[in-house]
């Protein structure tokens, strides 16, 4: 099965938390709510300074296809 890089979550024992889901490595969960991220992977420690670079890039796209998937929903 193919997946989209990005995928939108949310569940009712959690209101008001909006999930995005990155299903490419590296995988992880940020709940818009908070910008709090869970990672799907491990990783190296000699990985975490090339991860951090990386990671705000990630999350500005993770931001930007929520920003993209609400402005469909208003058409």
């Amino acid at each position: 099965m193919e997946l989209p890089k990005f995928l939108l979550g949310d569940n009712t024992d959690y209101p008001n938390a909006i999930f995005i889901i990155h299903t490419e490595f590296p995988r992880f969960i940020i709940n818009l709510e908070n910008d709090e991220v869970e990672w799907l992977e491990e990783f190296e420690k000699e990985d975490e300074k090339e991860l951090a670079a990386e990671a705000e890039n990630l999350f500005q796209a993770a931001n930007d296809f929520y920003d993209r998937e609400l402005a469909r929903y208003e058409e």
